[in-house]
C-alpha cells in the first residue's frame, strides 16, 4: 500500500471529540472561563462555515481561517481564532436574555454568542460584504440558530432597527468609534472592540458612561481591518524593498518620515543599549509597548520580513510590529536578548543613524520608567466624542484624535 493510501485511510477524530478538545484547550489557555462560554465551544459546529478548510485545523485554538482577501492580498474577512473569540466573549460578560450586536460577520461567532444569550436573547450580526453575510446566513440556517438576524450594511451606522443593545462585539480592527455604536449601546452596556491606537491594536472592553466609554480591561490581538466609511488603514513607509527582506514603518497618525534618510540610516552601524529590565519567556510586552506609545511622541511600528533579520538589517521581527522611535534621519527600536537566567530576556534598544545612540538611550529610559513605575499597572483607556472640550479629558493622558472620537490613554 502506498503512502498516499495509508494517509487517506487514517480516520479523523470525530467532530464532537474535536469540539471537546478545543474547549479543553481554551480552558488551559485561560481564554474560556465561564461555563456558558465553554459550553458554547462544545456545541458550535464551526467547521461547517469553512467547508474548504481542513476539519482538524478549524478546531485549533489559535487558528484563524481566512475566507477572503482583496485585490492587494490584504485579508479582509476571516473566521477568528477560537482563543480570540473566547477572549472577546469573556470581555463582553454575556448573560442569557441579552441583545447583542456583532460587527463583522462570518457565522461561527454569531452562533457562539447565540449559545450564550440563549433562546430569550437575540444576536444581530452585520457585515458590509454580501458574500460574507450570505455565507453566515447559510451556516446559521444549516446549524439551526434561529435567534440570530443577519444584516448586510455598513456597520458605521450600527443597526438602528434592532437597537438598543446590551452588548456590542466588534470583530474587525477599528481606528475610531462611530457615534452610532455609542448611541445604540445601553447605558452601562459593554462594547468590545479591537481598537487601533497609534498603530497598536488591543481588544478593549469598554463600559458606556453617558457619552463616553471607559475601559474595563484589554487584551493583545490582531484583526482584519474595517471596511466601508470607517476604513482607516495603516500606511507603510518603506525603508528597504528587496523581496523577502522588506523593512517598513507602519504609520498611524505619525509624522511623515524622511524615508530616504531612514533607509540610509538602516545601512549604518547600529548602536545597542541595554536596560537591565527583564521579562520571563511567557511574559507579554503588550503593556510595555502601550506605555512606550503613551510616553513617546513619534513611535511608529517597525515591520520587517524574516529575511531582513537573516541578512542582519534588523535584529528583531514581529508580526505585530516593533515600537520604533524616529527623529529625522535616525531611529531606534525595542529588542531583547537572552540572559544567564533560564527563560528570562533583557530588554534593550538598537539605534541607527546620526542620533541612533541617543534615541536608543531614550527608549531604554522609558523601558526603565515602565519597570519602576508602571509594571504592575494597566492603562486606562477612555473614548470621548470628537467635540468634547480639552478640560473633559484627563490632563495627563496621551490623546489620539480621530474623526468621531478623542481617545485618552492614562496610567495610575
Amino acid at each position: 500500500m502506498d503512502s498516499t493510501s495509508t494517509t487517506d485511510s487514517v480516520e479523523k477524530p470525530p467532530e464532537q471529540e474535536l469540539r471537546d478538545e478545543l474547549a479543553e484547550s481554551l480552558i488551559e489557555l485561560g481564554a474560556a472561563r465561564s461555563a456558558r462560554v465553554i459550553a458554547a465551544f462544545r456545541n458550535v459546529r464551526r467547521h461547517l462555515a469553512t467547508p474548504d478548510a481542513d476539519l482538524v485545523s478549524t478546531y485549533g485554538a489559535e487558528v484563524a481561517t481566512i475566507t477572503k482577501t482583496d485585490e492587494r492580498g490584504v485579508q479582509i474577512s476571516s473566521v477568528s481564532a477560537p482563543r480570540v473569540q473566547a477572549m472577546q466573549m469573556e470581555q463582553a460578560d454575556l448573560a442569557p436574555g441579552m441583545s447583542v450586536l456583532e460587527i463583522g460577520s462570518g457565522g461561527p461567532n454569531a452562533a457562539l454568542l447565540s449559545e450564550v444569550v440563549g433562546d430569550t436573547g437575540h444576536v444581530v450580526t452585520v457585515d458590509i460584504d454580501s458574500e460574507v453575510t450570505d455565507r453566515a446566513s447559510a451556516f446559521l440556517k444549516e446549524t439551526g440558530y434561529r435567534n440570530v438576524t443577519v444584516v448586510t450594511a455598513d456597520a458605521e451606522g450600527g443597526v438602528p432597527d434592532h437597537a438598543p443593545f446590551d452588548r456590542i462585539v466588534v470583530t474587525v480592527q477599528a481606528a475610531d468609534i462611530p457615534p452610532a455604536w455609542l448611541d445604540q449601546l445601553k447605558e452601562g452596556g459593554r462594547l468590545v472592540v479591537p481598537l487601533r491606537m497609534r498603530g497598536m491594536t488591543r481588544t478593549v472592553a469598554f463600559v458606556r458612561d453617558g457619552d463616553r466609554l471607559v475601559s474595563d480591561g484589554f487584551e493583545l490581538c490582531g484583526f482584519v481591518p474595517m471596511q466601508g466609511v470607517g476604513e482607516n488603514r495603516v500606511r507603510l513607509a518603506v525603508l528597504h524593498d528587496v523581496e523577502g527582506e522588506q523593512v517598513a514603518l507602519r504609520l498611524d497618525g505619525h509624522p511623515e518620515p524622511d524615508t530616504e534618510a531612514l533607509a540610509k540610516a538602516l545601512s549604518m552601524p547600529r548602536s545597542t543599549r541595554w536596560s537591565g529590565v527583564t521579562l520571563g519567556g511567557s511574559e507579554s510586552n503588550e503593556h510595555l509597548d502601550l506605555w512606550l506609545t503613551t510616553a513617546l511622541d513619534n513611535l511608529p511600528l517597525l515591520a520587517a520580513m524574516p529575511g531582513a533579520r537573516s541578512r542582519g538589517l534588523v535584529a528583531s521581527v514581529s508580526p505585530l510590529g516593533i515600537p520604533t522611535l524616529v527623529d529625522g534621519g535616525s531611529f531606534a527600536y525595542r529588542t531583547v536578548r537572552a540572559t544567564d537566567q533560564e527563560d528570562r530576556y533583557e530588554l534593550g534598544a538598537i539605534g541607527h543613524g546620526p542620533r541612533g545612540q541617543q534615541l536608543a538611550e531614550r527608549l531604554v529610559e522609558e523601558i526603565q520608567v515602565w519597570d519602576r513605575e508602571h509594571r504592575s499597572d494597566r492603562a486606562r483607556i477612555e473614548v470621548y466624542p470628537a467635540g468634547a472640550p480639552d478640560d473633559r479629558l484627563p490632563a495627563d493622558g496621551r490623546r489620539i484624535e480621530r474623526r468621531h472620537s478623542r481617545v485618552s490613554i492614562t496610567w495610575p
